[in-house]
């Protein structure tokens, strides 16, 4: 009687120590992306484009529903010493994925930082912008994006014809490529 308990005990003790389920054992589903990008913007004054380099970090809390912050600097190819700077962050959520491919769309808030051409001055508003990005996952730790940002600037003293119009809204594409910092997927 004692063998048969015995054997039916260790029979029993395996069976319980495969039962674990096998999420609790994986993780959780968050990740970290880091990335540079390039920029080229219109700033909705003037004719001209403004480029520069920016730095963008995505942190995913689901794989459809994460964070993003970025900075930019767009301090080149504007006319008579224009630029424009922002610092942003805010929600995104993937609304698509097929195989490598991730269709995103975000809202951020933050400032942005003009100098006006022809030495007329400096301004630093405040920004809420939409958007919406693309992923192309080369591999498991590389990504390639491409996006594009609409900034509604509604404290800026755009020019319409030479009257105030009392808002800016800069806008413009962004390509780059991003690592995964943290997480398993």
């Amino acid at each position: 009687m004692l063998k048969k308990l015995l054997v039916c005990g260790v029979l029993l003790s395996t069976a319980a120590a495969l039962a674990q389920s096998a999420p609790s054992a994986q993780g959780g589903n968050a990740t970290l992306w880091v990335g540079g990008e390039f920029s080229s913007f219109n700033p909705d004054y003037f004719s001209s484009r403004v480029v520069g380099p920016g730095v963008f970090a995505d942190f995913n809390l689901t794989p459809k529903l994460g964070f993003e912050g970025e900075a930019r600097f767009m301090n080149w190819h504007g006319d008579s010493g224009e630029k424009e700077s922002n610092y942003l962050g805010g929600v995104k959520y993937r609304l698509y994925r097929y195989n490598r491919f991730s269709l995103h769309a975000k809202f951020l808030l933050g400032g942005d930082w003009i100098t006006y051409p022809e030495h007329i001055g400096n301004g630093s508003y405040f920004a809420f912008t939409p958007g919406g990005f693309v992923d192309y996952r080369v591999n498991r730790h590389w990504a390639v994006r491409g996006d594009y940002e609409y900034h509604f600037l509604p404290a800026a003293p755009g020019l319409d014809d030479g009257n105030p119009s009392h808002g800016m809204t800069p806008n413009g594409f962004s390509i780059g490529v991003a690592y995964r910092l943290l997480g398993a997927r």
